[in-house]
Formats: C-alpha cells, sequence, structure tokens
C-alpha cells in the first residue's frame, strides 16, 4: 500500500516543480491583466503587426495566415453568438428577451471577451512561430486565399447579424444605459430650506 494516497504530491521531480511554479507565476501576470483590456488589445495589436510584418517581409506563410483568419473568425462567431441560442433550446435560464414587455436579460456571450483575447493572441504567437519553420511554407496562391476568406467573412457576418436582428439583441455595451447610482435628494427637493 506504500506510493498510494496523499504523497503523490512529493513524487514529483524537480523539472516538474519547476514547471509548476513557472505556470504559477504565468497564470498570476495572466489573472492581473484581466482588468486591463484596453492595454491587452493594444498588445493583441502589436503581436498582430509583428505577425503582418514577418509575413509581409518574407514573402511566404499564407496557408497559415489563411487558418490563422479562419480560426479568428470562429473566435469571433463565438463572441458575438448569445450562450444560448434561442433557436436551439428552451431553457430556464439567462434567455433573451423576444418582445418588448419582457424581462430585461443581460447579454451572455457564448466565449467571453478575456478568453476571446486570449485565444487571440496565442493564436498569433502560435502562427508567428510556425513561420520559423519551412515545412509550413506551403506554396500557394494567395489572392484566390484572400478572396475565399473575404467570402467566407461576409457571409458568415450576414447570417451573424441577421440573428441578431432576428432575435433583437446587441452583442456590445457600446450605448446601452448604465446605471450610475442614486441621485442627491437636494436636486430633486422643493427648495433651499434658507427660505
Amino acid at each position: 500500500m506504500d506510493g498510494s494516497g496523499g504523497d503523490s504530491g512529493s513524487l514529483a521531480t524537480p523539472v516538474q516543480k519547476k514547471a509548476h511554479e513557472a505556470w504559477r507565476v504565468y497564470q498570476y501576470y495572466l489573472d492581473k491583466t484581466t482588468p486591463h483590456s484596453t492595454y491587452r488589445w493594444i498588445g493583441t495589436l502589436v503581436v498582430f503587426l509583428i505577425y503582418c510584418l514577418r509575413v509581409f517581409s518574407i514573402q511566404g506563410f499564407y496557408i497559415i495566415s489563411y487558418g490563422l483568419g479562419i480560426y479568428l473568425l470562429n473566435l469571433l462567431i463565438g463572441f458575438l453568438s448569445p450562450l444560448v441560442d434561442p433557436e436551439l433550446e428552451v431553457s430556464d435560464g439567462a434567455t433573451l428577451p423576444t418582445r418588448g414587455s419582457d424581462e430585461f436579460k443581460p447579454f451572455i456571450r457564448r466565449l467571453p471577451e478575456f478568453k476571446f483575447w486570449y485565444s487571440m493572441t496565442k493564436a498569433f504567437c502560435i502562427a508567428f512561430l510556425m513561420t520559423f519553420f519551412s515545412v509550413f511554407d506551403v506554396p500557394v496562391f494567395w489572392p484566390i486565399l484572400l478572396c475565399y476568406w473575404i467570402v467566407l467573412f461576409v457571409l458568415t457576418m450576414r447570417r451573424q447579424i441577421a440573428h441578431m436582428i432576428k432575435h433583437k439583441y446587441i452583442p456590445f455595451s457600446i450605448g446601452k444605459q448604465k446605471y450610475s447610482g442614486r441621485r442627491s435628494s437636494a436636486s430633486s427637493g422643493g427648495g433651499s430650506r434658507a427660505d
């Protein structure tokens, strides 16, 4: 019966312990970036520009860029879609209101903003690393891939926008009314007390 039970943590090698400690430090700093969405997206934009500069300068790896574009389109669909699709499921939880008299229910994304950002940034980094290996540089005629991706993007977004119009939801909080707290009672009172 030796070796079973709670002693499995002490059997870890020093390499596993260092890897776990490095993962904890990485997760700590990743968690600290959560409230700073503007800076996160600026960092992703910088990574995107570095990737574009790399692909443009070596004039290759277009198939990697096409695969990256398809993956990003898939992430975007998840980001714009509600957690519960009204056409597919009827649930007792949070659903989208279908009539003006329905109770307001907040829009819950299928893919939250942080996971969307994190997956997008990881995808750009992985694609950037793939450009250093010539095995991924498949010769293709890139204008056809670009045209096909644009057609795919337009058709997918048209379907997604039609879904948004049909079920009357907006996946962004731009322009929505926000709660600003209680107003002071002096401004809504009946006048000054000095009279």
